[in-house]
């Protein structure tokens, strides 16, 4: 789980305007920033399976919205992916 300060932090640095918290280079970044965070918690915990299963769930909702994001502006998903060095 990502503490306020941390998710505030990625907000501000992918929004396009002041208001802008549900965008999909914002959501594309928070998830990354938890996908990160939770597979550091995998490799201290190689069992824990409840938590596998969400981080799975979470990279296949990045995707999709990394795959939507591309069929409506190319060229910000390339901005995004070489900003969040996803490639």
């Amino acid at each position: 789980m990502l503490k306020k300060r941390t998710k505030q932090n990625v907000i501000k640095d992918t929004q396009a305007h002041e208001t802008d918290t549900g965008s999909s280079p914002v959501q594309i970044a928070i998830l990354s920033k938890r996908i990160t965070a939770l597979a550091d918690h995998l490799k201290k915990n190689p069992k824990d399976f409840h938590s596998r299963r969400g981080l799975l769930m979470m990279v296949g909702k990045r995707r999709r919205f990394l795959q939507n994001l591309k069929d409506k502006d190319e060229k910000a998903y390339g901005r995004l992916v070489k900003k969040l060095e996803l490639e």
